[in-house]
């Protein structure tokens, strides 16, 4: 299975923003032929549709959640007598990259046992937000963020496998950096309370260095660097709330020369020094 964390490593870099959300009900012979420009998520409330997306028909049915990709060509067919349907187009960005829930197979048909709660949840901010309810915007992304991550959650558990990717052809389809810069990820997590050396990184996917660090950025929106120093940042965060360990305990464990470069570089990150912290 993919590396998912990175979500967790990256989360505050992680941006999501509506572009558009609305309800809607066609009739049977309905036809619509599409690819986004964005992400879009489907919720049906009532009815039929079928989805063509390469060589491959889908029947959706009333419950169901269909989530699009930018990169997926589909013709929707509603076969009942009308389908009703609620929708959001979205972006997702981990830092510089929009891209970044591309490299995971998610868009496809989710059945109603994956992320009930979670669709709920967004189904009752929804109903704030079209009656323009102070604030229903925030709890909107907000729910939508949520259910999300449930969805990458089920991904990643295995409880779920989106089928639309299959039928991009070999021009549409690249090797995954995730999958390519695994070892780097078992690398850091195994060394982080050591100095890692980003030449060392490159190595162990036999790529120069300069490659490397464009090739990362690429995937990831960050710099290798960044990645490092966030995920130094979250251990530093987690260790000082144990309340276990000194500054300078937890200075060694991350791999820091000296409690003081340590506790320069967590103010840095949190505007607040270590011992001020908790």
């Amino acid at each position: 299975m993919q590396n998912l964390g990175i979500f967790n490593t990256l989360s505050e870099f992680v941006l999501i923003r509506i572009n558009l959300a609305s309800e809607i009900t066609h009739f049977k012979g309905w036809i619509e032929s599409k690819k986004h420009l964005d992400y879009d998520l489907w919720y049906i409330e009532n009815g039929e549709m079928e989805l063509q997306v390469g060589s491959k028909t889908f029947i959706v049915k009333e419950k169901d959640m269909v989530l699009f990709g930018p990169r997926i060509a589909y013709t929707a067919t509603v076969i009942s007598k009308s389908c009703s349907f609620h929708f959001i187009h979205f972006d997702f960005s981990l830092g510089e990259h929009s891209r970044i829930l591309d490299h995971y197979d998610l868009t496809g048909i989710i059945s109603p046992n994956i992320a009930e709660e979670e669709r709920e949840l967004l189904l009752g901010a929804y109903s704030g937000y079209k009656m323009n309810v102070p604030l229903s915007a925030i709890r909107l992304k907000g729910s939508l963020t949520i259910l999300l991550s449930k969805i990458i959650e089920s991904y990643g558990a295995g409880k779920y496998r989106g089928a639309f990717n299959e039928s991009l052809d070999d021009s549409q389809k690249s090797s995954n950096p995730i999958t390519n810069l695994q070892p780097v990820f078992s690398y850091i997590q195994e060394h982080y309370s050591k100095s890692i050396r980003i030449q060392d990184l490159a190595e162990l996917v036999g790529i120069s260095e300069k490659y490397f660090i464009s090739y990362f950025k690429q995937a990831f929106g960050v710099t290798p660097g960044r990645y490092i120093y966030q995920f130094k940042m979250n251990e530093a965060r987690k260790l000082l709330l144990s309340k276990k360990y000194s500054i300078q305990e937890i200075a060694s464990m991350l791999g820091y020369s000296d409690p003081f470069s340590f506790s320069k570089s967590f103010k840095k990150y949190y505007t607040i020094s270590p011992s001020d912290f908790c």
